[in-house]
């Protein structure tokens, strides 16, 4: 079995990153992680970031990043309600303003505000 983990983990920051490589909404990816013991990929610098875009790019597909908007649109923060201390935002981004409350990071480590309903890639962190 522990083959079947390698190019699934990765570690940056005193965090493992890690996926199954299965999509799923929003809530469900934000479950699944709480359920496996750890939390969705939320990307604190550069180095978090790159490693969440290492599965984006190995997967080649979107995934959800543990941030939201908050209850100011346009405005978006940490699932656990912190201050964004770093962001990686796509050029004119974020330009939901209340209708995307949730972010994607694309295949170029930028990141998109996105609605919550879309599969994407689930990566959660340790």
């Amino acid at each position: 079995a522990v083959l079947h983990l390698e190019k699934m983990m990765i570690a940056s920051g005193g965090k493992v990153f890690a996926t199954n490589g299965k999509k799923a909404d929003f809530h469900t990816a934000l479950k699944e992680c709480e359920e496996a013991g750890g939390s969705i990929a939320t990307p604190r610098n550069p180095g978090e970031n790159d490693a969440v875009l290492y599965f984006v790019k190995r997967f080649n597909t979107y995934a959800y990043l543990g941030i939201k908007e908050s209850a100011i649109p346009g405005k978006f923060q940490f699932v656990d309600g912190t201050q964004l201390s770093y962001t990686n935002w796509h050029s004119k981004e974020p330009s939901g303003k209340g209708e995307e409350e949730c972010v994607e990071m694309y295949t170029d480590g930028t990141w998109n505000d996105k609605r919550c309903n879309q599969n994407r890639l689930v990566v959660c962190q340790f």
